[in-house]
């Protein structure tokens, strides 16, 4: 673990943002070069989604757990790219037909309402796989050990697979409100959600040499963070601007899923997710974190956000 020394011209929060956020869109936009072998409307339809913006939440975890112990910014990036083409390829999948039957995502028609759902299909495939090649560049171009890479990749496959995102997605097909109980509804927000933030802080810590105490205390700030940004996004489908939301809102309430304002309502929901964030913090205060600034920031603007 490295020493952590913050500087006298530190970046405010929104300066950090915005070029943290720039940097994993340059990285993103150089990973499939041009001189690949890839059929065109495959490489349109990967940078489509990859590149339509968003919050860059997951990459932005990955860095600034990383650079909470003293880590590389550069040696975060590949593992920051890698968790946002899994996220990208799970809301291509989402938005088709055969699930949420979305129109919009981020302001834009979805993937498979501009190149169909074959290729859409394929697009979010390539990406998930892409995924873990971008992890291996950062040992094979920025030095991070085998034993942290194979301890990347085996979360990595965990926390998205059947055991974590895709297992939350189908629960949350399945739920039907009268039918699912707010343990299952945990169960859904916890892997849907949860898992791959909770992924992004665990890769940047071992990115930049956290210990086991310092990686737990990131596993239950990850837990809690992610189930106060779902319970955040149950809100504001029902009170949410579409403006900003870039999608349409109330399609919980159409679809009839469950959700916690439907379980224990509006107010109660908004404490919670202040309850939560509140513990999520309180984890990474306790973890001995060499420099949490960064990450506390991040909690607090998630649970203000307004999209």
């Amino acid at each position: 673990m490295k020493t952590v020394v913050k500087g006298l011209n530190r970046p405010s929060f929104k300066e950090y943002l915005t070029r943290t956020s720039d940097a994993v869109l340059s990285a993103l936009t150089e990973q499939f070069p041009a001189h690949w072998n890839i059929p065109a409307v495959l490489r349109e339809s990967m940078s489509y989604s990859l590149t339509a913006g968003g919050k860059r939440l997951r990459p932005l975890l990955v860095i600034a757990a990383a650079e909470a112990f003293g880590g590389s910014r550069e040696a975060a990036l590949p593992v920051a790219c890698a968790v946002e083409m899994v996220h990208t390829y799970s809301l291509i999948h989402d938005d088709l037909p055969a699930m949420d039957d979305d129109d919009y995502r981020r302001g834009k028609l979805t993937n498979h309402k501009v190149y169909g759902e074959a290729v859409a299909i394929l697009a979010g495939d390539a990406l998930l796989t892409h995924a873990f090649y971008s992890v291996v560049q950062a040992g094979r171009l920025h030095g991070v050990s085998p034993d942290t890479l194979l301890s990347i990749v085996e979360e990595l496959s965990e926390m998205s697979g059947a055991r974590g995102m895709v297992g939350g997605q189908v629960a949350d097909m399945s739920g039907e409100q009268g039918l699912t109980g707010i343990e299952e509804l945990e169960y859904i927000h916890l892997h849907k959600t949860a898992d791959l933030i909770i992924f992004s802080l665990l890769a940047g810590g071992r990115i930049g040499g956290a210990d086991n105490n310092q990686l737990e205390a990131l596993r239950q700030f990850g837990r809690d963070l992610g189930l106060a940004f779902q319970i955040q996004d149950d809100i504001l489908d029902l009170i949410g601007d579409e403006s900003k939301m870039g999608k349409k809102t109330q399609s919980d309430v159409e679809q009839e899923k469950v959700t916690y304002p439907f379980f224990i309502g509006m107010e109660a929901s908004q404490q919670q997710v202040e309850k939560l964030t509140a513990s999520a913090k309180k984890a990474l205060l306790e973890g001995a974190i060499p420099d949490s600034s960064r990450l506390l920031e991040i909690a607090d603007y998630l649970m203000k956000r307004d999209h």
